[in-house]
């Protein structure tokens, strides 16, 4: 089923440490033959900024979000799995993490801060390496839109606009991350004629260093073959 037409009957799977293990076994399974995930956090918002001085604003926006997300910690995490065509697996496609503590490209710095359990670099081009062996190929809606004539403003208001529906709750990273997939192909669809550019969006965040990612892309042949997955964020104000 095309992730643009999702029905209210699949499931949100809600992962606790009780049934951790178990949903950690189905995702391996899953993801050999679902390797497009859409991805969401919840996390608490940008609390501190940087102070001195920045090389360029990408510099700074770069160190704002690295001064956070040293901070703070994540929620929730949302990962829904589709296929090339959008396609969804038989069942539960959409998992949300909750993480028993309260805690423009933060998506992936709080990714990056739990798979590598320490705090991010200090510079930019070493934050991409790292997030590039564990993502060598990943869309960014936000980014995204910037080719999409007239389509503007948040998560929800960009659905509304592509005339997608949510499931489950707002704010909620499982719901969010499902809507994230249903957006990338709706406009995949709608805006790039079902065949997105690599060389022009793949790997690049909204608001940070295109140097860095420029190069991601050069890389992003030989990354797949090592390691299939794709990433989807929405990277956008709610």
């Amino acid at each position: 089923m095309p992730a643009a037409l999702v029905e209210n009957s699949q499931v949100i799977c809600e992962v606790w440490a009780s049934n951790l293990e178990e949903e950690m076994r189905k995702i391996r399974e899953i993801v050999l033959s679902y390797s497009y995930i859409a991805m969401d956090t919840e996390f608490p918002g940008v609390v501190v900024r940087p102070i001195g001085e920045f090389r360029s604003s990408i510099d700074y926006q770069y160190q704002l979000l690295r001064c956070n997300v040293d901070l703070l910690k994540i929620i929730q995490l949302g990962l829904t799995f589709t296929n090339e065509k959008g396609e969804y697996p038989s069942g539960i496609n959409t998992w949300q993490f909750n993480f028993k503590f309260n805690l423009i490209g933060y998506d992936f710095g709080y990714m990056v801060k739990l798979l590598t359990d320490s705090r991010l670099p200090e510079e930019e081009h070493e934050f991409f390496h790292i997030l590039n062996l564990f993502f060598p190929s990943i869309y960014d809606v936000k980014y995204l839109m910037k080719s999409c004539k007239n389509l503007k403003g948040g998560l929800q208001e960009v659905a509304d606009q592509l005339d997608l529906q949510r499931i489950g709750r707002q704010h909620q990273a499982g719901s969010d991350s499902l809507l994230t997939g249903m957006a990338f192909f709706r406009m995949k669809e709608l805006f790039f004629e079902d065949s997105i550019d690599d060389a022009k969006y793949c790997g690049r965040l909204y608001g940070l260093g295109t140097g860095v990612a420029q190069k991601q892309n050069e890389d992003v042949d030989s990354a797949q073959e090592k390691m299939s997955i794709l990433a989807i964020i929405n990277n956008m104000q709610q």
